[in-house]
């Protein structure tokens, strides 16, 4: 639909869209959705808490394991403000200028994430392959350093993307396709030249997605062939169970994602409500089922995490 050409400077609010085909039943998704919100919010900052209490745990792994809940708790926070107000108090406009810094920030700790995926990734290379230099290849100083180096190559991939938005003249419907603002969702609504745009986008997702999850791979084919080497069955597992929360990880970020893209590339002929489902699989379940993985999986996390539930009492 067609409409005024507005720089982005006098553009109108854009319209936040909530689920196609609930729009009676917007409170019941809120309900779902401010459940899925909690699950996240308290099984993060209880991962954050018991990391920071419990002595056993002030190791790499774990650290890295700290950073992906702070990440997630961003992703969460990212897109609270606009789901609360689009599903519980129907207010459906947010300005340019509040979208495009929801957009930079859904987008940062999404690039985040996968960089934090790959840093976990060569801890575990690092303690199957080199357990005995473990302690002097992640030591605290290079731990610190593999994080900032994910957050700065984060914000350097993500920090053009608004400025790459803003130089274009807008004149489309501003209707959202989600309630939070996405690049791929925005970049339709300009009636300019989005080639640079485009190629920007794709460049980006190659050289973080795509290399990371390469990367990842490959620490993983490592593990694999140096797991096989052990003589020991009860061993090979028992170093392989390790590695079994990470791996549930990178599985509910990346599968998503590629679900994401590929009814994004090929579902264009998809309902509407397939486009907002994966969406919302892709920034909810994350984050959500993270904690809840690690919990399960890590004995000292489970046996803090206990103890808070069940009293001073627990042993």
């Amino acid at each position: 639909m067609g409409g005024n050409t507005h720089n982005s400077s006098e553009l109108p609010p854009f319209t936040l869209t909530g689920i196609p085909g609930l729009e009676t039943s917007q409170h019941w998704v809120f309900l779902l959705l401010g459940t899925l919100y909690t699950v996240s919010i308290v099984g993060n900052a209880l991962i954050l808490f018991i990391v920071k209490e419990e002595q056993s745990l002030h190791q790499p792994m774990y650290y890295f394991l700290s950073l992906l809940s702070v990440n997630d708790l961003g992703v969460s926070f990212s897109t609270l403000p606009t789901v609360l107000a689009t599903f519980c108090f129907h207010l459906r406009k947010i300005s340019f200028d509040s979208c495009m810094a929801q957009m930079f920030f859904i987008h940062l700790f999404s690039f985040m994430e996968s960089g934090i995926l790959l840093v976990m990734s060569f801890d575990r290379y690092v303690a199957i392959c080199n357990p005995l230099r473990y302690a002097t290849v992640l030591t605290g100083t290079r731990v610190v350093r593999m994080g900032m180096a994910v957050i700065i190559r984060s914000f350097c991939m993500v920090f053009p993307l608004p400025f790459l938005l803003k130089r274009l003249p807008f004149c489309k419907a501003h209707v959202l396709s989600h309630a939070y603002c996405l690049h791929p969702d925005l970049i339709h609504l300009p009636c300019g030249d989005i080639t640079i745009n485009n190629i920007f986008g794709q460049f980006i997702v190659i050289s973080n997605f795509g290399l990371d999850s390469v990367l990842i791979l490959f620490s993983y084919v490592l593990i694999l062939r140096s797991v096989l080497a052990i003589a020991s069955q009860e061993e090979r597992l028992k170093t392989l169970n390790t590695c079994v929360s990470h791996l549930c990880a990178v599985l509910m970020f990346y599968v998503p994602m590629v679900g994401v893209s590929m009814v994004a590339r090929y579902g264009k002929h998809a309902p509407q409500y397939v486009h907002t489902l994966m969406s919302l699989i892709y920034l909810f379940v994350p984050p959500m089922l993270n904690p809840i993985i690690y919990s399960i999986k890590t004995k000292e996390i489970r046996r803090r995490l206990c103890k808070i539930l069940l009293g001073t009492k627990f042993k």
